[in-house]
């Protein structure tokens, strides 16, 4: 072999791995965006889910239907999208391991606050579901500046 067709073989092989190390990318690019619309597509009917919810009693302990605390709420909604929580606000804080900041909420999103006493799902535009307390309903409300001050942080169940 000459050093001409060597040094051709060895050109052609460092081409072969770049390709095959782009096409690697590419293949873990596609992944990731399917795996981010999949997720979309379950926030979107845990937030449908929730909103159906709106008018119901708040009752200590309730996973629904009919009756709803505010981890039964988002427990509720995120397992008629096909994606199962644990129980308890903490235990749905420590246990799903996407983190969220306060300024990257998309709906879906679980938000804790006090401490991680309470749990509401994020709708958009400012605005969370929540199952507040004993003798309140499901229902909508702005992220006021009370509840910034009380956020403990956010979660992205599905990811």
């Amino acid at each position: 072999m000459t050093v001409k067709a060597v040094t051709s073989t060895a050109a052609m092989s460092r081409a072969v791995a770049s390709t095959a190390k782009s096409s690697r990318k590419a293949t873990t690019a596609q992944r990731r965006a399917a795996r981010l619309a999949r997720q979309q597509a379950k926030a979107r009917k845990a937030v449908a889910v929730a909103k159906n919810q709106i008018g119901d009693p708040y009752r200590y302990g309730g996973t629904g239907p009919g009756s709803f605390d505010c981890s039964g709420l988002v427990q509720f909604a995120w397992k008629k999208a096909g994606i199962k929580l644990p129980r308890v606000a903490s235990s749905q804080f420590a246990r799903i391991r996407h983190k969220v900041s306060w300024r990257n909420l998309r709906p879906g999103d679980l938000m804790f606050f006090s401490g991680l006493g309470h749990v509401g799902m994020y709708v958009g535009k400012g605005k969370m579901i929540h199952s507040p307390r004993t003798g309140e309903r499901v229902r909508i409300d702005k992220l006021s500046g009370w509840r910034r001050s009380s956020f403990v942080g956010a979660v992205r169940p599905g990811m």
